[in-house]
């Protein structure tokens, strides 16, 4: 009976013999060593893994009541809990507070603005209500007006106007949301939205501070948003005419001289509208032209009676001499 079996093992380790050597296997010795192995049973190890690879990826086997699952060392590794770790580090509560508000101030004063408004912003729902509440907004809207995230800043110091409004740092902290505003306006060819808010702005803190030694600074900030909004609109009375459109030239330039009529561009729109209406005049039908040329004469008159010195006027005379050229040969015609 031993011996049929051993007949039968070693006709099967003939038949992998003879396998092996068509795949040209170089390491045979090794080979006939594992088919004993598992003809005859399993190897004995006095050691754990004695005959298999040692790297990261040697397979033990573990049983559990249900079936046999294979687990390699890696999944081992991930499948141990990992110990949470203790301490209150990176937390801002009330117990750290004292020592987070320390370490804002300390990025303030190194002038790391904004590591010091992040840690203010987690400071700030934890103080409300205490004697710093007003310290921390304060510094947390000056840590973004420092640098220069101009909109962020406005918002905290309009909010710290509206929570603070009797402290010592209310005025200062209205005069840089102004600031802010005024920083955060955009080129006079964008939209002005925001200028017109700026704007906003510095009347409120003139209303509510008329005897504040910074109402001059005000000032100056409302005359450089206005002049904005003015030179936006001489541009769009300029584009007008360049692009033909007479008569919308003629009405935005007349706005323009009823709201802006301080401005710098005011001489230079009247000069616009002179030409504007000349050219307007010589494209009219003929019932039409007589009264439009004397829009042109009309408009020369305002130019030199408000801006006598204005480099435009000689030009413009000349555009109203002829005008007036144009005007007598219509009264002749009419004769």
């Amino acid at each position: 009976m031993c011996n049929n079996y051993l007949k039968i093992r070693l006709a099967r380790i003939n038949v992998y013999i003879r396998t092996m050597k068509k795949i040209r296997i170089i390491d045979f010795n090794l080979l006939i060593f594992l088919i004993l192995c598992f003809s005859f049973g399993k190897a004995s190890a006095t050691t754990e893994g004695e005959f298999l690879p040692k790297d990261n990826h040697v397979c033990f086997f573990e049983v559990d009541e249900t079936n046999e699952t294979t687990v390699t060392s890696a999944e081992r590794k991930t499948k141990e809990k990992k110990p949470r770790r203790s301490g209150r580090r990176g937390k801002v509560n009330f117990e750290t507070f004292r020592e987070y508000y320390e370490k804002a101030m300390n990025l303030y004063n190194k002038k790391a603005w904004l590591s010091a408004a992040r840690i203010f912003e987690q400071l700030y729902p934890l103080s409300i209500g205490t004697p710093l509440g007003d310290t921390i907004l304060f510094y947390f809207a000056d840590s973004y007006f420092q640098n220069r995230d101009y909109q962020m800043a406005a918002f905290h110091f309009r909010d710290y106007v509206r929570r603070y409004p009797g402290t010592e740092r209310t005025e200062l902290a209205a005069l840089n949301a102004v600031k802010a505003m005024y920083f955060s306006s955009p080129e006079y060819y964008l939209d002005q939205f925001i200028t017109l808010m700026a704007i906003d702005e510095v009347n409120l803190f003139i209303q509510n501070y008329p005897y504040s030694k910074h109402i001059e600074e005000c000032n100056e900030i409302l005359d450089a948003l206005r002049d904005k909004l003015a030179k936006k609109e001489m541009e769009m009375v300029r584009m007008y005419y360049r692009t033909g459109n007479y008569e919308a030239a003629q009405i935005m330039a007349r706005n323009f001289l009823k709201t802006y009529s301080y401005s710098k561009y005011a001489p230079e729109v009247l000069f616009i509208l002179v030409r504007n209406n000349f050219d307007f005049a010589r494209r009219s039908v003929e019932h039409r032209k007589y009264h439009r040329f004397k829009d042109v004469l009309d408009a020369f008159e305002t130019l030199q009676a408000r801006y006598p010195e204005s480099r435009f006027i000689a030009d413009a005379k000349k555009i109203a001499d002829e005008a007036a050229n144009q005007i007598k040969k219509l009264d002749e015609r009419k004769k």
